[in-house]
């Protein structure tokens, strides 16, 4: 940044650039733009792509990355992330589940038939081969 000021980004506009042509991610507080990087990551753009929208800090100290990748990132540096915007945490909501209300006889039901049908098939075929039978 030209004379020692950094630009200060809002979470919510760094997210919007989640894209291949596109992709901004958030380390140690500073904000990237590592879409000239894309073709050129070692892991592939979509482990760029499943980094954006977040605090990506974790996902890139998870894999160790060398000093030299560390280095780099300083060419791709375009400012930093007002920390007050960004979400603590994301809550998960787990998808709505239909209420359990098995019903007991139905599922004897269906036990006994997976049963019976293939007897019944069997003695059928059977029968229809013994009548059907030229002596």
């Amino acid at each position: 940044m030209a004379g020692g000021e950094s630009k200060l980004f809002h979470f919510e506009e760094v997210s919007k650039h989640n894209a291949t042509k596109d992709c901004w991610l958030i380390i140690e507080g500073k904000v990237y733009d590592v879409t000239p990087f894309m073709d050129d990551h070692p892991g592939g753009d979509e482990v760029l792509l499943a980094a954006t929208g977040k605090d990506a800090t974790n996902d890139f100290e998870d894999v160790g990355h060398s000093n030299s990748a560390r280095e780099m990132m300083d060419k791709y540096y375009i400012g930093d992330i007002d920390a007050s915007t960004v979400p603590t945490k994301r809550s998960y909501i787990p998808p709505q589940q239909p209420a359990y209300n098995q019903d007991k006889t139905s599922d004897f039901v269906i036990k006994i038939l997976q049963f019976l049908v293939p007897i019944l098939i069997l003695g059928l075929a059977f029968g229809v081969r013994h009548f059907t039978k030229v002596e």
